[in-house]
C-alpha cells in the first residue's frame, strides 16, 4: 500500500490555496526584511547621525561630556528610532499576517472557480455508464487547458459509445447467424433418427453429430450470455433470492438425481437488486458447476443469507481435491474455457464459461465473487450481491 503524506492526503483545492498562502507570507517575509533594513538605514542616516552628532559649532573635534546635553540628546534619538523600528516591525508583521488569511481564503476561493469545469468532468464521467453513453461535457469557455481537456473526453465519449454500438449489434447478429444453422441441424439430424428406413450405422452417426451439435449450441450460449452479462444492466429492481433459489433447485433437480447427488439447503430471506433472469443465471451456472464437477454420490451445500446491506450466496461441493499451487491461483477458473487440472481438452462435460458467466453477471451488478479450495477437496464460492439499502444509499451519494 503506498503511503501518503499529510501534503497529499489533501484536496487539489486546499493545496493550491496553502501554495497561495505560503507564497504571499513567504514575499511578505522578503519585502518586510528589506523594508525594516531600508527603513533602518533611513532612520541612521537621516536623525541618528544628524541630530546625535555635535550640535554647537565649531565643536566637531570635541566629543560629547557624559551627561552633557549632547549626549543626552543622542540617546533620545537613538532610542527613539530604535521605538519606531520595533513598532513599525510588530505592526508589519500583524498587518502581513492578516492580509495572509485574507490572500489564503482568496485563494482558496480563486481554486474553486478554476476547478469547477474540473468537477464537472468528474460528475459526468462519474455519472457515466453504457446506457448513458450518449451525454457529452459540452464544456464551454475560452480555449484553455481545460477547455481542451473535456472536448478531449467528449472525443472518447464518442468513440465508446461507436464502440458500445457496434458490439450491441454483433451480439444480436451472431445469436441469430450462429444459432440458425445449429438449429437446422438439430431438426435435420432428429428428423433422421426417427427414418425408420435409416440404418443402425447412419443412427449412430446421427446421434454423435446431434451430441456435438448440442455441445456447439451450449457452447454459442455461453459466449453470447457472457458478453450479455458483461454489459450495463437495463433492469435493477428488488429480487428475492430465495425465489430464484427454488427455481433453480426445480430445474436442477434432474441433474443431480442422475449423478446421486445430495443438495442441502439453508436458504434464508435475503433481497439483491439487479435483473432476476441475470440473478437466475448466476445461482444456476453455481449449482450446475458444483453438480457437474463432483464426485459420484457427493454433496452440494447452498447457503443464502443476508449480512447487514449484502446478499451473501455460498455454493459448496465434495469433489477432488485441489493441489496447493491450484487454490494459490484458484481465480483463475473465472476465466473463461479455464478449468482445474489444466482440462482444456476433456470439455465433455461443459465449455469452461459457467464461472465466467457468474463473474461477469456478479461485476454487472456491483458485487463480488470469490472462490477457496476445500480442504475435504472441492471448491467453495461466495458470491456477494448489494441490497436495496445499499443501492439506494449508493444512488444517495
Amino acid at each position: 500500500m503506498t503511503r501518503l503524506w499529510p501534503w497529499n492526503r489533501l484536496g487539489l483545492r486546499m493545496r493550491l490555496a496553502l501554495l497561495y498562502g505560503g507564497l504571499f507570507f513567504v514575499a511578505g517575509s522578503m519585502l518586510l526584511w528589506v523594508t525594516y533594513l531600508l527603513t533602518a538605514r533611513a532612520m541612521n542616516t537621516q536623525f541618528v547621525t544628524k541630530f546625535g552628532g555635535p550640535l554647537i559649532a565649531g565643536s566637531e573635534d570635541v566629543p560629547p561630556e557624559a551627561g552633557s546635553p549632547v549626549r543626552q540628546v543622542r540617546v533620545d534619538v537613538e532610542q527613539g528610532a530604535a521605538t519606531v523600528l520595533s513598532d513599525m516591525l510588530r505592526s508589519s508583521v500583524v498587518i502581513m499576517i492578516v492580509i495572509g488569511i485574507i490572500a489564503f481564503v482568496l485563494g482558496y476561493l480563486v481554486a474553486d472557480r478554476a476547478l469547477r469545469p474540473l468537477d464537472r468532468v468528474t460528475e459526468t464521467a462519474r455519472r457515466l455508464s453504457e446506457s448513458t453513453l450518449h451525454e457529452r461535457i459540452g464544456l464551454r469557455g475560452p480555449r484553455d487547458e481545460v477547455k481542451r481537456l473535456a472536448d478531449t473526453f467528449d472525443a472518447m465519449l464518442d468513440r465508446l459509445h461507436r464502440v458500445f454500438e457496434a458490439q450491441r449489434r454483433f451480439i444480436g447478429n451472431a445469436s441469430h447467424e450462429l444459432r440458425t444453422p445449429l438449429a437446422i441441424n438439430r431438426t435435420i439430424l432428429e428428423v433422421s433418427l426417427e427414418e425408420p428406413a435409416a440404418s443402425p450405422d447412419l443412427k449412430a452417426l446421427a446421434r454423435a453429430l446431434l451430441g456435438t451439435n448440442a455441445r456447439y449450441e451450449r457452447l454459442i450460449e455461453g459466449l453470447l450470455l457472457l458478453a450479455q452479462s458483461e454489459q450495463e444492466l437495463a433492469i435493477r429492481k428488488p429480487v428475492e433470492l430465495p425465489r430464484i433459489v427454488r427455481t433453480v433447485l426445480e430445474q436442477i433437480e434432474l441433474a443431480s438425481t442422475k449423478r446421486h447427488i445430495t443438495v442441502h439447503q439453508d436458504v434464508r430471506q435475503a433481497v439483491a437488486v439487479g435483473d432476476p433472469l441475470f440473478l437466475e443465471r448466476c445461482v444456476f451456472n453455481l449449482l450446475e458447476n458444483a453438480i457437474k464437477y463432483n464426485v459420484r454420490g457427493g454433496e452440494v451445500w447452498l447457503r443464502l443469507r443476508q449480512e447487514g446491506d449484502e446478499a451473501v450466496v455460498v455454493v459448496e461441493n465434495t469433489g477432488p481435491q485441489v493441489s496447493p499451487y491450484e487454490v494459490d491461483e484458484v481465480d483463475d477458473l473465472f476465466e473463461p474455457f479455464r478449468r482445474l487440472q489444466g482440462d482444456r481438452v476433456r470439455s465433455a462435460r461443459g465449455a469452461g464459461l459457467g464461472l465466467s458467466i457468474v463473474r461477469a453477471i456478479v461485476g454487472a451488478h456491483g458485487g463480488t465473487v470469490t472462490a477457496v479450495g476445500r480442504p475435504e477437496g472441492g471448491l467453495a464460492v461466495t458470491v456477494r450481491l448489494a441490497g436495496a439499502a445499499h443501492v439506494t444509499a449508493g444512488r444517495a451519494r
